[in-house]
């Protein structure tokens, strides 16, 4: 089973880098503790088409538990407009940090 990749955009104006920081930065301590549920990593987005975030985590399972009906509601009063969410499986990953390429989780050396 791969990763699950999703695209969370707000169709708002694009934010100063100051702003777009101190967004980001005061929400970030809620996605660190996402951790044990699944959640690999985040980046926040800012840019002229909006601002947003892609969310990382280790399944579908994970993602459809946090992206509930309610949260998308809570985030919709907290930026005024409704996100737009876009998902994606992911099955094979190029990590140049780490120096390899993982299928499913597993480093290609050892799929075979």
């Amino acid at each position: 089973m791969g990763n699950c990749i999703v695209v969370v955009q707000f169709d708002l104006p694009k934010r100063t880098e100051e702003q777009a920081i101190k967004g980001a930065t005061s929400t970030a301590p809620i996605y660190r503790g996402l951790a044990a549920k699944g959640l690999i990593r985040k980046d926040y987005l800012n840019g002229a088409t909006g601002t947003g975030g892609v969310y990382l985590w280790e399944n579908r399972a994970d993602a459809e538990a946090w992206f509930t009906e309610q949260r998308l509601v809570e985030l919709t009063k907290r930026f005024g407009v409704r996100p737009r969410l876009t998902w994606y499986d992911s099955h094979v990953t190029v990590d140049n940090l780490k120096g390899e390429t993982r299928v499913n989780g597993k480093t290609l050396a050892d799929v075979g």
